[in-house]
C-alpha cells in the first residue's frame, strides 16, 4: 500500500481540528500523494457530532502525543525513538510503521501545542482508548530505562488535558515503577483496605482495563490493552499472597 493510500484509509475525525493542521504541515514534506494533490487535509474544526474512534485515529493520537513525551526531557533519546518504532511495528506490521515513521518525522519538527491536540482527544475519543493511549506514553518514557520527573509532568499535564483522573494517572504510572505500594495503586486503592474493599477493587479495574473496552480500534491495539489488564490481575494476586486471602 503506498503511502498516499494508507494516510487516506487511516484517518477519520484527527483529519480535522489542532490535529489535522499538524498533519498538514507534516504531510507537505512527503512528496508521495500529497503534493499530487491525491491527499487533502482539512484543517478545519469538524466536530459538529462525535464519530466513533477508528484505528488511525488512535494511531495519529500516539505519534502526535508521543513527540510530545520524547521531547520531554530536552533531548530525543534513540531507545525512546526505538521503542516507538518497536510498538509501531507489533502493532501494525512493518510496512504500516514505516508509513506513521514517515509521518512521524514531520510531526516531531514541529512545535505541538499540547492543551489543543489533548482537548481534541477528549472530545472525540472514548475514555478507555484515552487511558490506553496513556499506557503508551509511560511506555515511551520507560525505554531508556528511566522516566524522570520532566516526562511524568508532561505526561500528567496530557492527561490532565485529556479529562483522565488523578487515580487513573497514578494506577497507569504504577505499573511502570517498583515500589512496596504500586499493588495498591495499580487498584486504586491504599493499603488501609480491607479483603472486601480489595475484592470490589479489583472487579472494578478488571472491568475498566478490560481488553474489549477498546475492540473497536482493531486487533492491532489488544496487545497493549491485554498487558494493561494482566497487570490489575497481577496486583491483585499480589495483595492476595500479601494479605493471605
Amino acid at each position: 500500500m503506498s503511502f498516499s493510500k494508507w494516510i487516506g484509509a487511516a484517518l477519520g475525525w484527527s483529519i480535522g481540528g489542532p490535529i489535522g493542521a499538524i498533519l498538514g504541515m507534516a504531510l507537505g514534506s512527503v512528496v508521495d500523494g500529497f503534493s499530487n494533490g491525491n491527499i487533502k487535509v482539512e484543517t478545519q474544526h469538524p466536530y459538529g457530532r462525535k464519530r466513533r474512534t477508528q484505528s488511525g485515529d488512535f494511531e495519529i493520537s500516539l505519534l502526535v502525543l508521543s513527540s510530545v513525551v520524547i521531547k520531554a526531557d530536552g533531548k530525543q533519546d534513540q531507545r525512546e525513538l526505538d521503542f516507538v518504532r518497536q510498538q509501531f511495528v507489533g502493532m501494525y506490521g512493518k510496512e504500516r510503521a514505516n508509513h506513521a515513521f514517515k509521518l512521524f518525522k514531520g510531526i516531531n519538527k514541529q512545535e505541538i501545542p499540547t492543551r489543543q491536540v489533548c482537548l481534541q482527544i477528549r472530545q472525540m475519543m472514548d475514555h478507555p482508548s484515552r487511558l490506553q493511549l496513556l499506557h503508551f506514553l509511560f511506555g515511551i518514557a520507560k525505554a531508556d530505562g528511566i522516566v524522570v520527573e520532566s516526562e511524568v509532568s508532561i505526561i500528567q499535564t496530557i492527561a490532565n488535558y485529556l479529562g483522565i483522573s488523578h487515580q487513573d494517572f497514578e494506577s497507569i504510572k504504577a505499573m511502570f515503577y517498583n515500589s512496596s505500594d504500586n499493588a495498591y495503586k495499580i487498584l486504586e486503592i491504599t493499603k488501609e483496605a480491607t479483603v472486601t474493599e480489595i475484592k470490589a477493587a479489583y472487579r472494578k479495574m478488571a472491568k475498566k482495563y478490560h481488553p474489549d473496552k477498546v475492540i473497536h480500534l482493531g486487533k492491532e491495539h489488544q496487545q497493549g490493552a491485554e498487558e494493561k489488564f494482566r497487570q490489575v490481575q497481577d496486583a491483585y494476586e499480589q495483595i492476595q499472597k500479601e494479605r493471605g486471602f
